[in-house]
């Protein structure tokens, strides 16, 4: 259980908070002036890459990471994009959005590009210092 928490905490804590976001009324949003739609879209950009990586992080159990692990995450991704802007579309003063789901799945794929990188680069140290 432990190591199942561990693993898909992050995902199911991430997916929590962009559910929560998604459940606010237009109204109770802040505005950020001219910032606004760079504040919005690199929000959505953001959470979905930390989605992207929490879900990599959940399918690899600390495995090297493979082709199909990445398309799964991916695919991952996009469901639950597609699910919130489903679930966008039932707050007041809401829409779902197309362009919206391409940049949760941007996010995505960048947080496990990411997630990738680094764990290549650990890899690569542990490699270095254990001979």
């Amino acid at each position: 259980m432990k190591e199942w928490v561990f693993r898909w905490g992050p995902a199911i804590l991430i997916m929590g908070l962009i559910f929560f976001a998604s459940s606010t009324a237009e109204s109770d949003i802040p505005d950020f002036g001219r910032l606004d739609f760079f504040a919005m879209k690199g929000g959505h950009l953001v959470g979905y890459a930390l989605l992207g990586g929490a879900f990599l992080h959940g399918i690899s159990r600390g495995s090297s990471i493979n082709v199909s692990k990445i398309i799964t995450a991916m695919i991952l991704v996009i469901i639950y994009a597609a699910s919130d802007e489903w679930h966008q579309s039932f707050t007041p003063g809401r829409n779902p959005s197309l362009s919206d789901i391409l940049i949760d799945t941007a996010g995505g794929f960048l947080g496990i590009a990411i997630l990738k990188w680094i764990r290549k680069i650990l890899l690569y140290q542990d490699r270095k210092e254990s001979s």
